[in-house]
């Protein structure tokens, strides 16, 4: 079935700066607690699933939906994949970044006694073998080898040092330079590309309120803005304007075999709630934004979108329904997976979460305390669990998951 949808364009100029920053070094931290599964000879197919809740992590099997294991953590945790071959995630606490062992290499699960201590942990960034923390209280960031995490011991790491304190994400690119936001508590406005060594090579500061980044196809980067999107590629930031005087995308849903960008995109800055009907696609290629129109009904939050392996574009959205596009934003396929939803009030408050690994979607549904594996071919539920916990976020990793 293919439903309509509107689209509007608008393209955008490139501009590019110079000036200076800074660099630095390392420290370590505590422990936690911990259980154990069994070891297994290969673990290059499998996943594991890390669910958070009010408490703690749920460690899943990714096949199975069983669950493996827990760990105890108190306070608001966040989960982030670390992006290394053994499946490991940060949990973000109040002190700081936590890596668990999620046993899909070792066969136990535990907390590693790893804790990047922050004022306020943010973004988690691994990208081309290198893994950027962000601590929003600081502005610090910290980069190091995403696979020398798991010792028990936190690794060498480099420090970045932004301007000011601000919620941001930085990430390190192949050629060993790292794209960094620019903001203070007040206000963000943009991106600075820095050296190895920490030296400014260049900064654009038209991207207002930059939150969230991806890195597509050909290593180009994008950032989110309010009125649009910033991306980074060979050398040169470029601005893409929303079609709208006010039209925020926060978050990026990418691939690294696609030029097209998806984006969530809200153009009413008086909107109450959560609850977005419409899309961003940015095509790196062409340097065009458009932005797409969903059927009535579809409505999503940032957790419910993500990519397939074919690059096309699944929404949960809060109808209950599970929706394939097109990178068009053309609905391809739709199902019935879960019961309809209301936004949460709060943007950290329990609500149904999407995680699309390959072709599988994963899905949790915190009314009825379970998760979904949905056959993205067919439709079909191909496992189910009962959690016996209120999930929130949740987490793939694996051989498939990163």
């Amino acid at each position: 079935m293919s439903l309509p949808v509107r689209s509007r364009l608008a393209a955008g100029a490139l501009a590019a700066f110079a000036v200076v920053a800074l660099a630095g070094c390392a420290t370590a931290s505590p422990a936690a607690s911990g259980g154990s599964a069994a070891p297994e000879e290969e673990h290059e197919a499998d996943t594991r699933i890390a669910v958070t809740y009010d408490g703690g992590v749920l460690v899943l099997d990714g096949e199975t939906l069983e669950t493996v294991d827990q760990v105890e953590l108190d306070g608001f945790l966040r989960v982030n994949g670390a992006g290394d071959h053994d499946g490991h995630v940060f949990v973000t606490a109040e002190d700081g970044f936590h890596v668990l062992d999620t046993g899909l290499a070792s066969g136990e699960v535990a907390f590693t006694g790893e804790v990047f201590e922050a004022e306020a942990a943010g973004h988690v960034t691994p990208h081309a073998g290198r893994t950027a923390l962000f601590d929003d209280g600081t502005g610090e960031v910290r980069v190091f080898d995403t696979d020398a995490i798991g010792t028990g011991t936190l690794p060498e790491f480099d420090t970045l040092t932004s301007e000011a304190a601000h919620h941001g994400v930085a990430i390190e690119l192949s050629d060993g330079t790292t794209l960094s936001t620019i903001g203070t508590a007040e206000a963000r406005t943009g991106v600075r590309h820095l050296a190895a060594d920490g030296t400014e090579l260049a900064r654009d500061e038209q991207c207002p309120s930059v939150h969230g980044e991806g890195a597509l196809k050909g290593e180009t980067v994008m950032f989110g803005c309010q009125d649009g999107v910033l991306l980074f590629s060979d050398g040169g930031f470029t601005k893409l304007d929303a079609p709208d005087e006010f039209g925020r995308t926060g978050n990026a849903y990418v691939t690294d075999t696609s030029a097209i960008a998806v984006g969530d995109y809200n153009a009413d800055p008086d909107s109450e709630g959560y609850l977005l009907s419409t899309l961003a696609l940015i095509d790196t290629d062409t340097q065009q934004l458009s932005v797409v129109d969903l059927p009535d009904g579809m409505e999503y939050t940032w957790r419910g979108v993500g990519r397939d392996a074919h690059d096309d574009i699944v929404v949960l959205s809060s109808d209950g329904n599970l929706s394939l596009l097109d990178e068009t934003g053309a609905v391809i396929d739709q199902w019935s997976v879960i019961e309809p939803w209301e936004s949460p009030a709060e943007w950290q408050q329990p609500h149904p979460g999407l995680h699309v690994v390959g072709d599988i979607a994963y899905v949790t549904e915190p009314a009825s305390e379970k998760i979904l594996a949905i056959d993205l071919h067919s439709g079909e539920v191909s496992a189910s669990a009962a959690l016996g916990v209120v999930p929130n976020e949740f987490v793939v990793v694996g051989a498939a998951g990163h």
